[in-house]
């Protein structure tokens, strides 16, 4: 049997030094936000003696920035600037969210750090691992899953991100913070959420490297850092207080890896952020309502988005099964068609696939699962490894304008296993299906990175227009198949 340890929750890439310092460019985000947008226009301002702020103002730089980025993604100019403090002084709150152990906002909280900007240079105000921030940054009411699950009685700190709402948790996290009187409460103008795949992609760019005799790569980094934060440096006599030395010195190299190389992969750091941004590995949430509105028309808020039509999320939430998200393959399959009365009855499918074994890292999976839907769907019945599970231990609630139904599983390494929610579509589906006309947001859960989508919409007329388009060989009949990697949210539109 393999016993939690609560410290290994995530890599924690800072001191536990809460004394303010100046730091250029402290952490992976500063690094893609700031020399991938704009590293390359401070040579310029340099050049041309012009203040950071009239650098961002000048007509040339906002040309050549909306060149690199396209006309598409120009609302960035509207973002950096204010994130770095150039308009205003600004402090944001940065999470670290270990996604392979899967949370419904991004992943575990493991680390944290309160980051203050001005002019684009930073002050660390308190940063460390959510172990150590003080238990009173929680509340008394955490959700029952979390009593019954995890053994806790209180909502603490780092499970605060319990919606799938990146908005909705990050307002949940900051009233933590602020009822632990914790370092800048009171001034955070935003929220930033930054997961593993950050790091893994940021090496893809900048190659291997060796740190301390060790050679982290892409596909390492993330067990490495684990391993010696957690376990290693009791096997090298260090004290449990300097555990984490390894990563200051590993964060050191990183940065002078990416400032080696930023102008000449340029292009690549510049299509890695806006990935990152597009695929919910980076989400930001900021308390300015226009700053906010900006992010949500982009998607870059991992929000969960408003839907005229059909919707559905499909959320995880990794309740003391380690770090077993890392090993677990999704398979989400959605379906629908009339029933005998006439109404149409959907049902939405995971299939799991436990890659992994019992060891430091992976477990068995246990996963508190709810699958988002349209506002006042009916539930059928819900299904696990083909048995029906009894309503008492089925929970159904709203959120954010959705209906939502969940329920716990567990599966055993080697094992491949569904669950299924049945339940028949909301009046307002079944009345734009009868108007010939139906639309599908299907979004991405914040962190989930490794699951695959299939839609099979059984409709009572032909398809005559439908957007993504069906391979060819499916034309010409009442039935939409669709399969693809979901690695950013979906919109689909089908005409009849």
């Amino acid at each position: 049997m393999f016993l939690r340890k609560r410290e290994n929750s995530f890599i924690i890439f800072m001191n536990t030094n809460f004394t303010p310092k100046r730091k250029k460019w402290p952490w992976v985000l500063s690094i893609i936000f700031l020399f991938i947008f704009v590293g390359g226009f401070y040579a310029y301002s340099f050049v041309k003696n012009l203040t950071p702020e009239d650098l961002l103002q000048s007509d040339f730089v906002q040309k050549q920035i909306i060149k690199q980025v396209g006309d598409e993604n120009s609302d960035l100019l509207n973002i950096i600037p204010d994130l770095l403090g150039f308009e205003e002084p600004k402090t944001y709150l940065f999470l670290f969210l270990n996604n392979t152990e899967l949370r419904p906002g991004g992943g575990f909280i493991g680390s944290y750090a309160t980051m203050h900007f001005d002019k684009g240079q930073t002050s660390i105000l308190q940063m460390g691992g959510t172990e150590n921030i003080s238990k009173n940054s929680s509340s008394d009411n955490p959700p029952v899953i979390l009593k019954d699950k995890l053994g806790v009685d209180k909502w603490y700190f780092r499970d605060s991100n319990w919606s799938p709402d990146f908005a909705f948790s990050s307002e949940k996290t900051l009233e933590f913070y602020k009822n632990g009187n914790n370092v800048g409460a009171d001034d955070i103008d935003g929220v930033v959420g930054i997961t593993t795949d950050v790091l893994e992609d940021l090496m893809q760019i900048t190659g291997p490297f060796v740190v301390d005799g060790i050679e982290f790569t892409s596909q390492n980094v993330i067990e490495k850092l684990e391993y010696e934060v957690e376990y290693a440096y009791d096997d090298k006599g260090l004290e449990f207080h300097e555990r984490k030395d390894i990563l200051e010195t590993f964060m050191l190299a990183l940065m002078n890896h990416v400032k080696g190389d930023v102008f000449k992969n340029l292009a690549k750091y510049k299509n890695l952020a806006l990935a990152l941004l597009k695929e919910k590995n980076i989400v930001i949430f900021s308390l300015s309502e226009e700053k906010e509105d900006i992010l949500t028309k982009n998607n870059w808020g991992g929000r969960m988005n408003e839907s005229d039509g059909d919707y559905l999320l499909w959320v995880d939430a990794n309740l003391a099964a380690l770090k077993t998200d890392y090993v677990i393959k999704r398979d989400l399959y959605y379906s629908f068609g009339k029933n005998d009365s006439g109404d149409y009855v959907a049902t939405a499918k995971m299939h799991y696939f436990h890659k992994g074994s019992f060891d430091w890292r992976t477990t068995r999976y246990l996963s508190y699962s709810r699958v988002y839907v349209p506002l006042n769907s009916k539930l059928v019945s819900v299904k696990f490894a083909g048995k029906e599970i009894d309503k008492k231990d089925i929970d159904t609630n709203v959120e954010g304008g959705k209906q939502w139904f969940g329920t716990f599983i567990r599966i055993e390494p080697g094992e491949e296993k569904e669950l299924e929610f049945i339940y028949s579509l909301s009046d307002s589906v079944q009345e734009i299906l009868k108007n010939k006309n139906y639309s599908l947001l299907l979004q991405k859960q914040i962190g989930m990175n490794n699951v695959n989508i299939n839609l099979d919409l059984n409709f009572d007329s032909n398809i005559t227009l439908a957007e993504p388009s069906e391979e060819s060989s499916h034309w010409g009949n009442n039935i939409y198949n669709y399969s693809s990697a979901l690695s950013q949210d979906k919109n689909f539109v089908i005409s009849f």
